[in-house]
């Protein structure tokens, strides 16, 4: 049964493959249909590998399958390989599980694109070049998958290339990503160099080869990889601007695939975080500051997805607040359930989108809930369980890490609990901007559809909006996430040791870093828990009384929020035109004047001195002679002189 880990990656890759050759016979929906089978297949060979990892028997319960030898250099050696253990499996069914659902969704929202059967193809890449990351048994198959699935971001998020704004997304998440990689690159130079190897197991195993100052390069250079991966302080730009790709890529990178690599990567190198105390602590503080950043940043946000963009860095935020105080099982539940109820928000999101004809601004929707009731009912439900209110999934996960933030430090706690707050508040925004109010929609969507059919000379009744639930291949996907959103908290109950479920399944992999809390009794737990629900739902309400009446606000609406505190733009001011400035002095001046102009002085140097030259040699015999006699005679008296006549 673990041999069934060589087919978690396959399915879907024999799908992009075939896809790839024969997408346009295929067709729509077909096309969509066996995409979404190869994911589903994929699922079902993670199910049957995670029965046989519960029937291998040892603490140590892993299974490596190497399928060949791809590098071997004197005693360095890389092998293609998969490693089957708790943290990869966790991390693979909750990739093919909700994978599988977005493709399922895709079929209704991409119908009657020119590209569908590319987008698929796409896909499939993207979930196919994932699980590649999370089952890879060394740093460099991690990598092969890392670097796959920014390719395929950059292919998803300028699908519709013909956008201006969408092809400089998918460049700017491209290029940022790159940046943030030399981390990652160094960080394995550096394992070889200490460790002889890029094997996990080999790495665990020989920590003591390493100084500590070794160790915490290697720990912050891989967490440089993971900060643009996924989209940490000051490198988040990227994500949000990756709304630009179809809704279905938002909800596949930002709950199954991608950004959760990073978090992923920094929990598998939890022995060496173990041993450096110092990078950590920058992680922790990384993290806190982007939760609450992107947080803020996200109650002034127009766009139905911005606000979730911004609140999938904020959450991620979270995650590597877990991480840095050690709780890394906390990290791993929050990225579960994240995964649930973040692609129920965005999948809940394109419904909206797709019953507006594609319009995303929230201030011109309001009143949906009862043109839409079960998108309406499954928002809900994402705004509950994002928020931490009990019993949906978030107050288990999120209530986890601020308990651990807690044990570290009040101040990261309390800042915690802050964002949290922001969270209920700016889902509730979105909630009550798009579901309740007036119907802003009839008005403003109709004097842009009177444009558009003057224009084009069309009919009105075309672009004016008939909000409305979706088909059941767009619906199912989203009752079931909503299920999961409710239901996920039972992963990780926290009130007996017979509960905590994800811990112990993972504990093969953690281990002795599995945290155990110092509060004496369950009084401060029980405390913590009620200020945390407290919070989500004051946060809630109090958007609901703003929001719900009245939808132009904008004393709450910053400009500066709006703007994502300026760090983007500052960013493009200090980074981007400065080296853009670079550039054109260097092509302008030092290179045609300094470089090229050096090499020519050279030449024109040369051809000078060769005519000089030339000009001794005039061909006459008599000339020639008479130089030949005079050295000779040169040559007579210097030998004289140095022999003391």
């Amino acid at each position: 049964m673990l041999h069934a880990v060589v087919l978690i990656p396959l399915l879907p890759l024999f799908g992009a493959f075939t896809l790839a050759i024969f997408g346009r016979k295929i067709g729509e929906p077909k096309a969509g249909w066996f995409a979404t089978l190869c994911v589903f297949g994929s699922f079902v060979a993670t199910v049957v590998t995670y029965i046989g990892l519960l029937d291998s028997k040892g603490i140590n319960r892993s299974f490596d399958e190497n399928l060949f030898t791809w590098m071997n250099v004197g005693t360095f050696h890389v092998n293609v390989g998969f490693l089957a253990d708790p943290l990869s499996l966790t991390m693979a069914l909750f990739v093919t599980g909700v994978s599988a659902l977005i493709h399922l969704y895709s079929i209704e929202y991409m119908h009657k694109d020119k590209d569908f059967p590319k987008f698929f193809m796409y896909l499939n890449l993207f979930v196919t070049s994932m699980l590649v990351l999370v089952l890879g048994s060394s740093l460099l198959m991690t990598f092969v998958g890392w670097e796959g699935v920014g390719v395929c971001s950059y292919f998803l998020i300028s699908f519709w290339f013909e956008r201006p704004s969408a092809a400089s997304a998918g460049k700017k998440a491209m290029i940022v990503n790159r940046i943030a990689d030399v981390g990652f690159i160094l960080a394995m130079f550096l394992c070889v160099k200490s460790f002889g190897s890029l094997d996990y197991k080999v790495i665990f195993a020989s920590t003591n080869l390493a100084t500590k100052g070794t160790v915490t390069a290697i720990v912050l250079l891989a967490f440089l990889g993971a900060m643009g991966k996924s989209a940490q302080f000051p490198l988040f730009g990227w994500l949000a601007d990756a709304m630009e790709g179809p809704t279905p890529v938002s909800a596949l990178i930002h709950a199954a695939t991608m950004v959760t690599a990073g978090v992923y990567l920094m929990v598998r190198l939890n022995p060496l975080l173990e041993l450096s105390p110092d990078a950590s602590h920058v992680i922790a503080i990384v993290g806190i500051i982007t939760a609450f950043v992107a947080a803020a940043a996200g109650t002034s946000q127009d766009d139905i997805k911005k606000v979730l963009a911004y609140s999938t860095v904020s959450q991620l935020g979270y995650m590597f607040i877990g991480v840095g105080t050690g709780d890394y099982v906390g990290a791993i539940f929050l990225m579960v359930t994240h995964a649930f109820y973040k692609a129920l928000l965005f999948l809940s999101s394109g419904s909206v989108i797709h019953g507006m004809n594609d319009e995303q601004n929230l201030k011109l929707m309001g009143a949906l809930r009862k043109l839409m009731p079960v998108t309406a009912v499954a928002f809900f439900v994402g705004w509950m369980a994002i928020a931490g209110v009990p019993p949906f999934a978030g107050f288990w996960s999120k209530g986890d890490v601020l308990l651990h933030a807690f044990e570290e430090s009040p101040i990261l706690w309390f800042f915690g609990v802050a964002t949290a707050g922001l969270t209920s508040y700016y889902m509730g925004r979105e909630y009550s901007l798009a579901f309740l109010g007036d119907e802003r929609w009839k008005y403003m969507a109709s004097k842009k559809a009177k444009k558009k059919a003057k224009k084009f000379e069309i009919s009105l009744d075309e672009h004016v909006p008939h909000p409305h639930d979706p088909t059941y291949k767009m619906l199912f996907p989203i009752q079931g996430l909503a299920v999961l959103a409710i239901l996920g908290g039972v992963l990780n109950l926290p009130f007996a040791s017979s509960l905590h479920i994800l811990e112990h399944f993972l504990s093969p992999v953690i281990g002795s870093n599995i945290p155990h809390y110092k509060v004496a009794s369950g009084t401060v737990q029980w405390v913590l828990g009620i200020v945390d629900a407290v919070v989500a739902v004051g946060g809630g309400f109090l958007a609901y009384r703003i929001w719900s009446k009245d939808a132009f606000n904008p004393n709450l609406e910053p400009e500066f929020l709006a703007n994502a505190w300026y760090l983007d733009k500052s960013l493009d001011t200090v980074v981007a035109k400065s080296g853009t400035k670079v550039a054109n002095f260097s092509a302008t001046v030092i290179d045609p004047k300094i470089i090229d102009g050096t090499v020519r002085g050279i030449a024109v140097a040369t051809l000078a001195v060769g005519r000089g030259f030339r000009k001794l040699a005039s061909g006459f015999v008599r000339r020639e002679a008479l130089i030949i006699a005079g050295g000779t005679v040169a040559l007579i008296i210097f030998a004289g002189i140095r022999g003391g006549w």
